[in-house]
């Protein structure tokens, strides 16, 4: 369980199988975490993605982690997260008594959003942001969305004639700064996760509705 506050910045230095496969891809992520506090078969969340830690940096070294990205995993997160030097969102799982900063976020991919545009707003970025027809229900205006990996809250939403959803959101300069959005561009398929209340509303509806 996470929260969606970004607590690291990390990069992909090493893929050691080929993508293409479609099969297991062991991928080497450097990480400023001390690493001595991070536990083998502990979870990160790495750009929305939660994945288990299967080795790590040791003393002395520069800080990484690896895990293994199962080609399921691969075939429904967005494209080009998994090449070499891409930056990535970093925060390591919810303990008791932590701060819950952002919302409840599981670090489990709904759907594939892309980047419709990012305009300046005062010192912040206005997102668009462009969700396929199947979480469309889901995202409301003053509601939560995790993109990337981070807790957002959605300004407004635009439904469309295909099916998808337009929703916007305001970026603040700290935001852009400590998170890897800074690195959003137009055209940028991103991982969506919905907030797992409207999930749970959207159910009981659904159930309600049948009775």
């Amino acid at each position: 369980m996470f929260t969606g506050i970004i607590t690291d910045i990390g990069a992909i230095e090493r893929i050691d199988t080929a993508i293409e496969t479609g099969g297991d891809t062991q991928i080497r992520i450097s990480t400023g975490y001390d690493t001595a506090t991070v536990d083998l078969g502990a979870s990160i969340a790495c750009s929305g993605v939660c994945l288990t830690v299967i080795d790590k940096s040791g003393p002395g070294e520069p800080g990484w982690f690896a895990v293994d990205v199962s080609g399921e995993t691969i075939s429904r997160t967005a494209r080009d997260q998994w090449s070499e030097g891409r930056r990535l969102n970093l925060e390591r799982a919810l303990k008791l008594g932590d701060e819950l900063g952002g919302h409840i976020v599981t670090g489990h991919v709904d759907g594939i959003g892309t980047v419709e545009a990012i305009d300046p707003e005062g010192g912040s970025h206005r997102v668009t942001v462009i969700a396929p027809a199947e979480i469309a229900p889901y995202i409301a205006a003053k509601g939560s969305i995790t993109v990337d990996g981070v807790s957002l809250t959605v300004n407004d939403v635009v439904d469309r004639s295909d099916g998808t959803t337009a929703f916007g959101l305001n970026i603040i300069p700290h935001t852009w700064a400590v998170t890897a959005l800074g690195d959003f561009a137009a055209g940028r398929a991103v991982n969506l996760e919905i907030d797992v209340l409207a999930r749970y509303l959207a159910r009981m509806q659904e159930r309600l509705a049948a009775a």
